[in-house]
């Protein structure tokens, strides 16, 4: 292995791998916490045993523990009562399907990878990222706590109905109170079994887990005992009668005989029934209408399975509030139902029933799928077992409810079936009449149940609450990550606690039922819609051991939840779905930032692949056009960022749209400075976040920085998102550089720019500009409009005006006319002009005159050419360099001083040659090689002169060509005779360039020194590469006096249109 010694220091041996990986170990949710308060025993510590649970004890039961509950014992029977055996088959079918499409989907999930103890919501929050995990977790947390107000419900109905009705608190006097007096009893007896609950949890949960087999065993002592009572009525059906009053179905919890008399020692005596719908218990009392009208039947509740009784109960019954049960195949004579019968001792309904209603209610019975899930750090292969575990699960109960319905609608009359409470069996459970050998084993058994199944809640969902604490992505929940030293979630208990009192404080079963529904049935669907996106993504790491899943069947088990919530409750549905998006954008705001390798990150990528295609297809049209920006942001020798306010300018330019590249240029090999490079993007992604500036950092090491700018530009960006507008700020210090690389490098910039049609930023003096936190008070943004750019002046400052900082600013445009310009006429044009353009701001003319070219401007231009000299033939060092050129500046003001004494005319002699040459001047400074004439001028450059573009003139053109022409010719005999001694040797070029950005420097000092931001056209570099030096001359000339200026260039293409 000597070939690979030096990746071995770094990497692992294979055999090194594997070893780790086999000696891995699932440990269950809460043992690691446990094994860390071990570690305080020392020597005391306890070996923490490998899991060993298989399929059927680990996933199979438990799963059938949690499916199998309270609706089964308290709600099947009226449901099929009501809805039909037809119906009922629909609903069961309906949510079986749901859940079986779900556990696909999530067998999938399970078996792609190892499966961390945490469950369903490590399995959505890996799959759909932190976002999706973080709001699915919360919703099934909530669905969970929910689960456990409705078994403690449960519980307490079957306790305060069934088993002990005397210890109620609440006892109601008449009938038309019985339900507010259920209530309160259940909101109190409720309280009470949740608060010994939570201790029973707190205390230990170890008790809970030992309890889980006894709770097991009486479901399946339940369930099996209904199937044994419903085979023994084929031989010998119960006996359950059920008293008729007509065709009314009777409460007979106040009277034994179902008869209005009886015979006593030959004497017609009235029964306790007669009393109740008479005024006394005399023969000639006064009676209610129907009841004198009507006989008193008695029939079998339970006929059995070889009646006909399937037929009856085949199709729905649904009511209103109110509506008395009765028998339509009984004879009923007199008037019909009155608003006063319900208070009599009638069955009547206690909620208004209809389909969607039922679909809700039963929902909760087939919840639970995911125990197995939950479990998965107990067991031995949790790949194999929760696959065929969950699955077997659900076919099991499925049979059973399927099965259950069918032997319900043929054994029990319709009238026992739609009586919710038994009332008419003498207050006996319903489903307990069919069981054999008593009643109470179902009474029994469902107590039991559903106590252990709040339980199991109540010791789930704190668990829950801590994993996504723990994971960090919901800040204001790390408090519910802590516990007791073993890790016993305590403070996520009692949030659990104070949740389920709100379930409890509802108090009806039937109300609960749809809360909970909603939220198991979201954490479905994203469970199926996390399994189809994987699939259809084709994910490198999806590859699931579980084979039999398609992405149609988890796009149709996520339609079919999707469906079911809107079909149980489409108020709750709505409410569920605001409850998941709000945790949703809350923790995409302000949570953790999490790389789980999920899918929708994949989504996102080929969301992003498509969209850069058909960006590359076309370029944008000029409607669509905005500021694509490359920003070239310095950093300082520990990588600190130079100029962040260079960040705060790209914000306040981009307000988050478009592309914003920000990119740095390292000198150096990459090899070498790779440390460097990785902390200097840090340190720009930290300024980045600190300025709110939305973009992608490029870090670049380049031999030069020369290269390094060069490659940025031609290479920064992806297909059709790649960079159109370069931002820089202005090399401040170019002059007391140590070598002329600063300034060279800035000029290189502005000729590739051009020559990449990319328009061009330059902030002067961008540390004074403002923050993001500033809000700028009443001002004016200042455009100085010399040359027609594509209307890059134009849209700016609209732009910049969209953000706060500058939203106060007002926007005004001055244009420069000269001697044959007619000002009002171009102040008309310009106004109209942005009346097109929908954009509102303050117009103003300024006209630039001939004057004679001033001996400041000699002097200025006599200073930059002798310092240029000097530092070409020069070596020396920068203190020798700037002693030299500030003796060369003294001795050239002494001089022009004595001769502006001894010839104080000779300056006006100059008078007419200035004043054929300044309008040559002035356009050759500020000319624009960036529209679409650029290539040509290029191709032409030793052809004629350059083109120029001036502001609204049309003939401008051909007036600079004959102009141009005339000077070329005079001008060598007008120099002869009007330069001074000391100025003979100027480049009159210069001296012209000179002239013209001390004359507009004065004019935009003069109009603009106190605005907010001055943006300028910016001039070109020259085309002869020995007048660089010369070039930053002019610009600083020209921006002399001036606080915050944005030179602008433009790309080459209009940007701004007047159509829409």
């Amino acid at each position: 292995m000597a070939l690979f010694e030096d990746e071995i220091e770094i990497n692992p041996m294979v055999s090194s791998l594997l070893n780790k990986l086999a000696n891995y170990t699932n440990l269950t949710q809460g043992a690691q916490e446990h094994e860390e308060a071990d570690n305080d025993e020392g020597p005391k510590k306890k070996e923490v045993k490998s899991p060993q649970m298989g399929t059927f004890m680990g996933v199979y039961l438990p799963c059938l523990q949690n499916i199998l509950g309270v609706i089964l014992f308290l709600r099947l029977t009226w449901i099929v009562g009501t809805a039909g055996i037809l119906e009922s088959l629909a609903i069961v079918l309906l949510c079986c399907s749901c859940t079986m499409l779900t556990a696909i989907s999530m067998s999938a999930i399970a078996t792609n990878g190892v499966v961390p103890a945490g469950g369903s919501y490590y399995m959505i929050s890996r799959s759909l990222g932190p976002e999706f995990g973080g709001a699915v977790g919360l919703c099934f947390y909530l669905g969970t706590t929910f689960a456990g107000s409705m078994y403690i419900l449960g519980t307490i109905e079957i306790l305060l109905t069934y088993i002990v009705p005397k210890a109620a608190i609440f006892v109601a006097e008449k009938k038309e109170d019985e339900v507010n007096a259920l209530l309160n009893n259940m909101r109190v007896y409720g309280t009470c079994c949740l608060a010994l609950m939570s201790v029973v949890v707190f205390v230990g949960v170890k008790y809970v887990n030992k309890l889980a087999l006894v709770f097991l065993a009486c479901v399946i002592l339940s369930i099996l005992s209904i199937y044994a009572g419903v085979i023994k009525t084929i031989f010998e059906p119960p006996d359950f009668p059920v008293c008729m009053l007509g065709n009314r179905t009777l409460q007979n919890n106040n009277f034994d005989t179902c008869l209005k008399t009886k015979i006593i020692d030959n004497l017609t005596v009235t029964t306790k029934l007669w009393r109740l719908f008479c005024d006394g218990p005399e023969l000639n009392a006064t009676c209610n209408e129907y009841f004198v009208l009507n006989n008193v039947t008695e029939m079998q509740g339970i006929p059995g399975l070889t009646s006909k009784v399937i037929s009856e109960n085949m199709w729905s019954v649904y009511g209103p509030l109110g509506k008395l049960v009765d028998d339509k195949k009984l004879e009923s004579v007199g008037v019909g139902a009155s608003a006063q019968d319900k208070y009599l001792p009638y069955v009547v309904n206690d909620i208004t029933t209809f389909f969607t209603l039922l679909v809700g209610i039963y929902f909760p019975s087939v919840t639970g799928i995911m125990a197995g899930s939950n479990r998965s750090g107990d067991l031995r292969d949790a790949q194999k077992s929760i696959p065929i575990g969950t699955i077997l699960a659900i076919a099991t109960t499925s049979f059973i409810y399927v099965t259950c319905v069918i032997l319900f609608g043929a054994s029990i009359e319709g009238v026992l079936l739609r009586d919710k409470f038994g009332d008419s069996v003498k207050g006996n459970l319903v489903i307990g009449t069919l069981s054999w050998p008593s009643p109470w084993v179902i009474v029994i058994g469902s107590f039991f149940s559903c106590c252990g199944a709040g339980l199991q809640s109540l010791t789930g969902a704190p668990r829950l609450l801590q994993a996504i604490a723990r994971d960090g992505i919901v800040p204001f929940l790390q408090v519910f990550g802590h516990g007791k030293a073993n890790g016993e979630p305590t403070w996520a208990l009692l949030l659990t606690a104070g949740i389920c009192e709100i379930g409890i404080l509802i108090a009806s079963l039937d109300a609960v039922a749809p809360i909970l529904s909603m939220f198991f049935l979201m954490c479905y669907l994203f469970v199926n819609l996390a399994c189809a996106l994987q699939t259809l993504l084709r994910t490198p790491n999806w590859r699931p051991r579980f084979k039999f899943y398609h992405w149609a069947l988890s796009f149709l088990g996520m339609s079919l939840c999707l469906a079911l919530m809107f079909i149980c409750s489409w108020y709750y549905a709505i409410v569920a779905m605001a409850i998941a998006t709000c945790i949703y954008k809350y923790i995409e705001y302000r949570g953790a930032e999490k790389e789980w390798g999920d899918g929708i990150r994949g989504l996102s990528l080929n969301a992003a692949r498509y969209a850069l295609i058909r960006l590359e297809e076309a370029p944008p049209h000029t409607k669509n056009w905005r500021p694509q920006l490359l920003v070239l942001l310095n950093v300082d020798s520990d990588q600190g960022v130079k100029h962040p306010r260079l960040l705060s300018l790209t914000t306040q330019l981009k307000a988050g749209k478009g592309l914003t590249i920000v990119g740095n240029v390292l000198e150096g090999t990459y090899l070498t400075k790779d440390t460097e490079a990785r902390k200097a993007e840090q340190n720009i992604k930290s300024a980045m976040s600190e300025e709110r500036t939305k973009g992608f950092c490029h870090v670049v090491v380049s031999s030069n920085l020369r290269d390094g700018v060069s490659h940025l530009i031609q290479s920064a960006g992806l297909g059709g998102m790649k960079h159109n507008t370069i931002l820089m700020a202005w090399p401040g210090t170019w002059r007391q550089a140590n070598d002329p690389q600063s300034w060279k490098n800035f000029i290189e910039t502005v000729r590739e720019s051009t020559a990449a049609h990319h328009a061009l930023l330059v902030a002067k003096n961008v540390d004074s500009f403002p923050t993001n936190l500033e809000r700028l008070g009443e001002g004016t943004i200042d455009v100085w409009w010399v040359v027609h750019d594509g209307g890059m002046l134009m849209l700016l400052p609209f732009l910049l005006r969209q953000h706060k900082v500058w939203r106060k600013c007002k926007m005004r445009i001055f244009t420069v006319a000269q001697m044959d310009d007619n000002s009002i006429q171009m102040k008309k044009d310009l106004q109209m002009f942005l009346y097109h353009l929908r954009l509102n701001a303050e117009v103003e003319v300024v006209e630039m005159h001939d004057n004679d070219i001033s001996a400041f401007t000699y002097e200025k231009t006599l200073v930059m050419e002798q310092r240029s000299q000097m530092l070409k033939q020069m070596q020396l060092s920068r203190t020798e360099r700037e002693r030299e050129i500030q003796s060369i500046t003294d001795e050239s003001r002494n001089s022009i001083r004595r001769k502006n004494q001894g010839a104080p005319s000779t300056t006006r002699s100059r008078s007419t040659s200035a004043a054929e040459d300044t309008q040559e001047d002035e356009a050759q400074l500020i000319h624009d090689r960036n529209t679409a004439s650029h290539a040509a001028i290029n191709d032409k450059a030793e052809v004629g002169p350059d083109r120029v573009h001036m502001t609204w003139t049309k003939d401008k053109l051909f007036l600079e060509r004959n102009r141009n022409r005339e000077c070329n010719a005079n001008v060598a005999v007008r120099d002869l005779f009007n330069m001074k001694p000391e100025w003979e040797s100027l480049n009159q070029s210069n001296v012209r360039r000179m002239h013209t950005a001390v004359k507009l420097n004065e004019i935009v000092v003069n109009k603009s020194q106190g605005a907010q931001l001055v943006l300028l056209n910016m001039p070109g570099p020259p085309r002869n590469r020995g007048g660089d030096e010369n070039y930053m001359e002019f610009l600083e000339v020209l921006l002399e006096g001036l606080n915050r200026v944005l030179l602008v260039r433009g790309g080459g293409r209009e940007v701004i249109t007047i159509y829409s």
